[in-house]
């Protein structure tokens, strides 16, 4: 794809990279680590390739490889070094290397064998645990330094969402276990769905029913589901929207529908802390992350 970035400027590596600029520049004047281009007006930028060198050079030094030692290896040592490394060190570091990687250049087969690699020697929640939630924690930094763009995120969100999506369905095939059923919805405008995603299989995975019902939900649609006397625990999770002077106003509409029933409530996010203290006439319960209710479940 030619419209795919390809080149980079030292801050965006120092973003990607988490290593100062700084630092990048003396390693390139000192050991020719990297080898920059400039522009006619003589700034520097770097390649992709540069950018995957760093990355694998990071790896290193941050396993008792020397900066003096790694300068003298070869491209392709490097490389080889940073996968012995990562196979050693249980791949999470590479692999969040390469799922960067693959969401800067669009690349869907280096997301997928990435993946097949960590599947080998990880399970899929240690997989979300230890690579994606990190993975996806940094890429929460990256949009604050305006380094990727919405469809950036777009792109390597559809892919996790589309591996979650495959084993809970997985899951699904199987008889549930409990007669409770827990329904997950998103606010109206909300688009971050994959928190709710994970959480939707977790409670699959002990045997749980859910009904998924993602994105954008008007909560008047909550109505439809107490024509039935089966007990429900409601999910969301606010993540942009509402936004935080409409945060008790979303809560007291949903005080207005679930007053005089007997279902729960389960609120997700940082936001819940700006109410979590208001005294509510139906059962709600608040939490930070997912993980929190996961401990509780």
């Amino acid at each position: 794809m030619n419209n795919i970035k390809q080149d980079f400027t030292i801050k965006d590596l120092e973003n990607i990279s988490g290593i100062k600029a700084h630092t990048i520049r003396i390693w390139e004047k000192r050991y020719n680590l990297l080898e920059p281009q400039r522009t006619n007006t003589n700034i520097r930028y770097y390649s992709h390739k540069n950018l995957q060198k760093l990355l694998n050079v990071v790896l290193l030094s941050k396993n008792n490889f020397k900066i003096s030692k790694i300068a003298k290896m070869t491209d392709e040592e490097i490389f080889e070094n940073s996968r012995e490394v990562a196979f050693k060190e249980g791949l999470n570091d590479e692999a969040i290397n390469a799922f960067k990687l693959s969401m800067l250049q669009f690349d869907k087969v280096l997301f997928n064998e990435t993946y097949n690699r960590l599947l080998e020697v990880k399970s899929f929640k240690d997989i979300f645990k230890d690579v994606f939630i990190p993975f996806l924690n940094y890429i929460g930094l990256l949009w604050q330094t305006d380094t990727v763009l919405p469809a950036h995120e777009h792109f390597i969100s559809n892919l996790i969402s589309q591996k979650i999506h495959i084993k809970t369905e997985n899951l699904e095939q199987q008889n549930t276990a409990s007669d409770k059923v827990f329904v997950l919805f998103l606010p109206e405008n909300e688009i971050h769905e994959l928190g709710l995603l994970y959480l939707n299989y977790e409670l699959v995975l002990k045997g749980y029913n859910t009904i998924y019902l993602g994105q954008n939900l008007p909560l008047n649609n909550l109505n439809y589901f107490f024509k039935h006397n089966t007990k429900l625990c409601f999910v969301t999770s606010l993540t942009v929207q509402p936004y935080e002077d409409k945060v008790e106003d979303y809560f007291n509409e949903i005080e207005e529908i679930l007053q005089n029933t007997h279902h729960d409530f389960i609120a997700i996010g940082r936001k819940t802390n700006l109410i979590k203290h208001n005294t509510y006439n139906f059962n709600v319960s608040f939490f930070d992350t997912v993980t929190d209710v996961l401990k509780q479940i």
